[in-house]
């Protein structure tokens, strides 16, 4: 009986340039995304999907019918200590590559509320985040900036040795500036 090699996820580890741009390129145009709204920023990213700014354009599906179909989670609001598991739970069945918007003052820091016994001082110390959108409440034209720097951190991508094309870094800190 011969040995079988262990089963890999993904493409082969050495993908070839132009093969790799053709893949992030589709990866990039085409996210999924799960809406992980828990107060008054929801409003907002819902305000990003209507007519008037149309995130669509950019290749951002809103509304994915469960996280297992989802590639992007955008947590907007405030994460308490109670419903963080929930956030855990729900980031670990989106299929990998997956990536995270942290999306307002509360869901980066705590805002407000930092001081608070029942509150998660920023949703990257139970998920790891790639694109942080300050304000209080955040314009949904910094959701739109948001989208378009991690469309960018996308087709930058190198194929990782494990076949996921995310390098396991934790948090990885793209920080948009803060035009207040």
């Amino acid at each position: 009986m011969t040995d079988l090699p262990e089963p890999r996820m993904g493409l082969l580890p050495q993908v070839p340039k132009p093969m790799r741009f053709v893949l992030n390129w589709g990866r990039r145009y085409s996210l999924w995304v799960f809406n992980f709204g828990l107060a008054c920023c929801a409003i907002e990213f819902i305000a990003a999907s209507m007519s008037r700014h149309d995130f669509i354009r950019l290749g951002v599906i809103p509304f994915a019918p469960s996280p297992r179909q989802a590639d992007l989670m955008i947590v907007s609001g405030t994460v308490s200590d109670k419903m963080a598991p929930a956030v855990q739970r729900l980031y670990e069945q989106m299929p990998e590559p997956k990536y995270v918007i942290s999306f307002g003052a509360c869901s980066n820091s705590g805002g407000p509320y930092w001081d608070s016994y029942c509150v998660t001082k920023g949703v990257d110390q139970l998920i790891p985040v790639d694109v942080y959108v300050p304000g209080c409440p955040p314009r949904p034209e910094a959701l739109l900036h948001g989208i378009m720097k991690l469309q960018d951190k996308i087709a930058a991508e190198e194929w990782a040795d494990r076949g996921s094309p995310r390098a396991p870094e934790y948090p990885s800190l793209t920080r948009i500036p803060d035009d207040s």
